[in-house]
């Protein structure tokens, strides 16, 4: 069966319509079939449709990136919006807002700065905690693509410890752009082939491109569906049905 690739991090700019449009007919030209919206936390759902019906041969994927400052913030944040959106990732600012969000079951991913080493939160105690919870690490590829010398090494070594931990643990691994122009995107492939530079060996980055977003996006739906009642149990027959 052919493999289906997502990158669940595309970051458009919403007030500009066009080139909203131009970062997602690239990734559709690039061959990805899921392609998860960075959208505000007050969209307006038409706009979302309207994309929709626009690019009616991919997976557009509804998501919200939330970027709170404290523990407390992040358990607001998600109150507000898990039933809005189909992935709901956390930019685990502080350490504190790591733990949180690892240990909430409402996060489906956690990401770190783009290109800020020092504001990455991921080390044994927030993947054991992420592994129960079955959240998602997430890592970005297109600052490797424009950093360049110390930034871009300091980032490679972080990552490569992220990556260490996160196999340790058995966390997912999703592998995104996190792109917000074009030009920032890439194939699967080369992604794929990237991810060697953080010790992550081509049937894993491949996993991280394909099966694990796609079983993101995939159980969320199933909980966002009416027959859903709480984690493993949902309406099989409904009371006309029987």
């Amino acid at each position: 069966m052919k493999r289906v690739f997502a990158d669940l991090h595309l970051r458009p700019q919403l007030s500009h319509m066009d080139e909203t449009r131009n970062l997602i007919g690239r990734a559709v030209d690039l061959g990805y079939k899921i392609i998860g919206l960075s959208l505000p936390i007050d969209v307006d759902p038409e706009v979302v449709k309207a994309l929709k019906r626009e690019f009616p041969g991919v997976d557009l994927v509804t998501r919200v990136d939330l970027s709170p400052r404290s523990a407390g913030e992040l358990l607001k944040l998600l109150g507000k919006v898990r039933w809005r959106f189909e992935v709901v990732a956390v930019e685990c600012t502080t350490r504190e807002v790591a733990l949180q969000a690892a240990k909430d079951r409402r996060t489906d991913i956690l990401f770190h700065a783009l290109e800020d080493q020092k504001k990455h939160f991921f080390s044994d105690s927030e993947a054991k905690l992420a592994s129960e919870k079955s959240a998602a690490l997430e890592i970005n590829i297109s600052p490797l693509l424009y950093l360049s010398g110390p930034s871009r090494i300091n980032l490679l070594r972080v990552l490569r410890k992220e990556t260490a931990v996160a196999i340790k643990y058995g966390v997912p691994i999703v592998i995104s752009s996190g792109a917000d122009k074009p030009l920032m995107l890439r194939r699967p492939e080369d992604y794929a082939f990237l991810a060697y530079l953080i010790d992550l060996d081509l049937n894993g980055a491949r996993r991280a491109l394909s099966e694990a977003p796609k079983s993101i996006v995939e159980r969320n739906r199933r909980k966002l569906s009416e027959d859903y009642v709480c984690p493993g149990v949902y309406i099989v027959r409904r009371g006309e049905d029987c």
